[in-house]
């Protein structure tokens, strides 16, 4: 999620959560993403993006009784995240792309610096544990089902991988939390997290190349 989409969809200054890694894809408000998605962000497409943002913040603040609906595509995300959205990205994580799988389902890819994990986790298990493999700016995937509804998100993880070798979940959770760290949450973001969607967001249902975004 997009510590700058927040923003401008809740009307506050974010703080340092729910970017790292798969945290722009999974927590839901990025909507979607693929492992091999191809980017071709455009300036256009992040400017029709940032329109939208702007449009759902304000049907948030200014609710009808009709509602609205607002379709985004998969190039309007990723040009959102490459030309808007660099500056809010935690140190360490670079690349990161959004496309949509499917019916419900996502998938997030970034590539981060797996050095500062590792050293903050202390690396215990010597020979026999996974980051002592895990060393300097590596491609992060994973994929699961977001679910939504009644202004509620939960991701149901299915996969994830470091440099295309699949990773358990205890690891990439190790991994979001150290980048997804905050004041109001020191230990970091967890994937099993249920979360509240902003602006007013009833659900978010997920198609493929794109989402649509319900209020």
């Amino acid at each position: 999620m997009s510590f700058r989409y927040l923003r401008e969809l809740r009307g506050f200054r974010p703080t340092s959560n729910a970017c790292g890694v798969v945290a722009v894809a999974c927590a839901g408000v990025m909507l979607t993403a693929s492992i091999h998605a191809q980017v071709r962000a455009t300036k256009s497409d992040a400017q029709t993006m940032k329109k939208k943002v702007a449009a759902i913040a304000a049907h948030g603040e200014r609710p009808t009784p009709q509602g609205q609906r607002t379709t985004v595509t998969e190039n309007e995300v990723n040009s959102y995240l490459t030309f808007e959205l660099g500056e809010d990205l935690p140190a360490g994580v670079v690349q990161p792309s959004v496309s949509a799988l499917g019916p419900g389902r996502v998938s997030g890819r970034a590539v981060v610096d797996l050095d500062a994990v590792r050293k903050a986790g202390g690396n215990n298990g010597g020979l026999f544990d996974p980051r002592s493999y895990l060393t300097g700016q590596v491609p992060v995937t994973a994929t699961g089902l977001l679910r939504t509804a009644n202004g509620r998100a939960r991701l149901e993880l299915q996969s994830a991988s470091v440099g295309g070798v699949p990773i358990p979940k205890l690891l990439l959770q190790e991994i979001v939390a150290y980048y997804s760290k905050s004041p109001s949450k020191p230990g970091g973001i967890s994937l099993d997290d249920e979360f509240e969607l902003p602006a007013r967001i009833r659900e978010i249902q997920v198609e493929r190349g794109q989402a649509i975004v319900v209020q």
